[in-house]
Formats: C-alpha cells, sequence, structure tokens
C-alpha cells in the first residue's frame, strides 16, 4: 500500500514537472514577444546579413531576446538569414517572428517630377537597398542604353510616373530591367500608331509631353496645350518653351533644386540644346519625368489654331490662348503687368 502511495506521488510529481516543462516552453514558442504599440513594424535586413545583424535589426521590438534567440536556433534560422523588407506585427510570438523573417514582403516604389536620372536615382535608393550610384550606373550603363536606343539624355523616358512592387533587396540591374519591362508595356501598338501619326517617335513624345508637364498642372489643359506645340512644330517654328530655358538654367548652374518663377531676356541665348528659344525642333531628352496624362496629352492633341498661348492673370492655374501675334502680345502685357505688381523678380 506504501509502494503504491509512493508510486503514485512520483507519478503526480512527474505528470506536474512535464506540465511546467511544457508550459515553459509553450511560453518560449507561442507566447507574445514584441514590445511595440503600432500595428505592426517594418524591419530591413540587408543583403549578406548575419543572424547577428538580423538579431541587431529585430531586436528593439522585441520583449525578450533570450526567448527569440532559442526559438531561432531550433528552427535553424541563424544558418537561412533572409534579406529584404519584413513586418512583424503586435503580439507575434517568437515563432510567428521568425516565421514573418523567413517570407520579405514586397515594397510599393513611386516617383514623380523628376528633373535628372541623378534625382530619379536618390529618389529610389530611398525605397530600396541598392545605392543612388548603382542605380544611376545600372541605367547609364553603354551597353543598355546601347541595346534600348537610349543615351544619357532621353534614358528618363523610360520611367513611366506609377507605384511599382519591388523586393527591398532587389538589385539595381534587376530594377532597371523591371523599368525597361513596363516602359515596353506601357508604348502599346495604339500608342505607337498615334506617334506615328504625329511624325513623332516615343522618346519625342516623351520629351514633348515634359514640357506640356511642366507648362500646367491643369491635366484638362494639357492636351490644348500640346495642340500648340504641335502647331509649331508644323509650321517650323521654334518651340520657345520657357520650361525648357529654366531647365537650361538649372542644366548650367548645375542647380536643379533652385525654383524659378521668372524667365529673363539674358535666359533667352543660353547656349543649351534644351533651349527651345535658341535652337528648332524638341530638346534632346526630357526636361522632367512627364506623367501619364501628358503624354496621353500629346498623343491625343486638341485640334485648333492656336499659336501663342500665356498664363492668365484672372485664371489662375490656366493660360489665354491665341492664335495671331497681335493677340498674343496682349495676353502677354497682362502678365507681365501682374508679374511687376507682384514683385516676382526671379
Amino acid at each position: 500500500m506504501k509502494a503504491r502511495k509512493i508510486i503514485g506521488i512520483f507519478s503526480l510529481v512527474v505528470i506536474l514537472g512535464g506540465t511546467i516543462v511544457g508550459y515553459i516552453l509553450f511560453r518560449k514558442i507561442f507566447s507574445p514577444n514584441t514590445k511595440f504599440n503600432d500595428g505592426e513594424v517594418s524591419v530591413f535586413i540587408p543583403t549578406g546579413a548575419n543572424y547577428d545583424q538580423a538579431r541587431k535589426a529585430v531586436a528593439p521590438y522585441i520583449k525578450d531576446m533570450d526567448r527569440l534567440d532559442w526559438v531561432a536556433e531550433k528552427k535553424q534560422y541563424p544558418q537561412n538569414v533572409k534579406a529584404g523588407k519584413f513586418i512583424i506585427t503586435k503580439d507575434m510570438s517568437s515563432n510567428d517572428i521568425i516565421i514573418a523573417l523567413r517570407n520579405p514582403v514586397p515594397v510599393k516604389v513611386s516617383f514623380n517630377n523628376q528633373e535628372t536620372i541623378q534625382n530619379l536615382a536618390g529618389r529610389l535608393s530611398h525605397q530600396l537597398e541598392p545605392d543612388s550610384l548603382a542605380i544611376l550606373n545600372a541605367f547609364t550603363d553603354k551597353a543598355f542604353l546601347d541595346e534600348n536606343g537610349l543615351n544619357a539624355d532621353n534614358v528618363l523616358s523610360i520611367f513611366i510616373p506609377n507605384s511599382y512592387e519591388f523586393y527591398w533587396n532587389t538589385t539595381a540591374t534587376k530594377v532597371r530591367d523591371k523599368m525597361i519591362k513596363e516602359y515596353r508595356k506601357f508604348w502599346t501598338p495604339a500608342r505607337i500608331a498615334k506617334a506615328e501619326a504625329l511624325n513623332l517617335t516615343p522618346l519625342q513624345v516623351s520629351a514633348l509631353a515634359s514640357i506640356v508637364h511642366k507648362e500646367t498642372v491643369k491635366t484638362d489643359e494639357r492636351p490644348r496645350v500640346a495642340g500648340v506645340y504641335l502647331n509649331r512644330l508644323a509650321k517650323g517654328m521654334k518651340l520657345e518653351a520657357d520650361p525648357t530655358v529654366i531647365y537650361s538654367v538649372k542644366k548650367q548652374s548645375g542647380n536643379f533644386d533652385q525654383v524659378i518663377k521668372r524667365v529673363l531676356y539674358k535666359d533667352l541665348v543660353i547656349d543649351s540644346p534644351y533651349n527651345t528659344y535658341k535652337y528648332n525642333g524638341l530638346p534632346p531628352g526630357p526636361i522632367a519625368m512627364p506623367d501619364i496624362t501628358a503624354i496621353d496629352a500629346v498623343l491625343n492633341p486638341e485640334k485648333h489654331n492656336y499659336i501663342y498661348f500665356c498664363a492668365s492673370v484672372t485664371n489662375f492655374g490656366y493660360h489665354e490662348f491665341a492664335v495671331t501675334p497681335a493677340q498674343h502680345e496682349v495676353n502677354r502685357q497682362k502678365y507681365v503687368a501682374w508679374v511687376e505688381k507682384m514683385g516676382i523678380k526671379r
């Protein structure tokens, strides 16, 4: 009887001990192990990182690193660290965190209004792992440019402003390859046919669209502005587009951050192939990254006889259009008087 009692007690101790061990293991693996209040946080682990580097990246968000280390070791994560962007959500367990660190998520990359390929490279480097120099080198690589009929002046044309998904650690060359693929997809047979009907190539359309984009932010006015420039091209006139002069000033100074609200007479004689007051035809490349509405405005221009236009002083943001030099001069004098009144010098 006494022996049976001892055996019973021993069995109970074993069961309780197993229960305690089980609870400890369960807590290590499955209990919440985060220490942030937001719904989720993003963790970035660089290419080639080892476990110590991955551990350092997640440590600010983990309540008990010893528990995470234990689970990581059991799941052999230290031998299989992945690079990329990872999402950790509030109250994730150590087990869930290790699972999350094995599944990188894509990032949405967006860009617009970039005036140079250098600025664009900087913009992309803030959203992806490759630095700006690596991105710039990829897009200005001579073999890539030659293969796609591009050059350093017009390579900006292949970037169609939109949102794109990449994995954060995508290489610069893979970013480049995807963007040229998206560019070709954008230029459908229908768009190419419209460009050909205007006697323009897609690259020339982008160059003209960049001017239209800079001339007006009003998307409903862009087809009319595009029609003016196409009328000038058809007549063999210089485009005389102020945005190209502003671009020439910035390019000459190397300062694309400066704000120029007023074009001066001295600017009109700057010797730059982008200065359409000095040189006939289109500039050698886009003066900015035109958005889709500007490109489609060139491909679907308003049909009219306007040759001139000037910023309106009564309907701000829009322009006054004219057929004759005399009509245009009336509109121009109104604008000049307004600029003087506002004290705009540059």
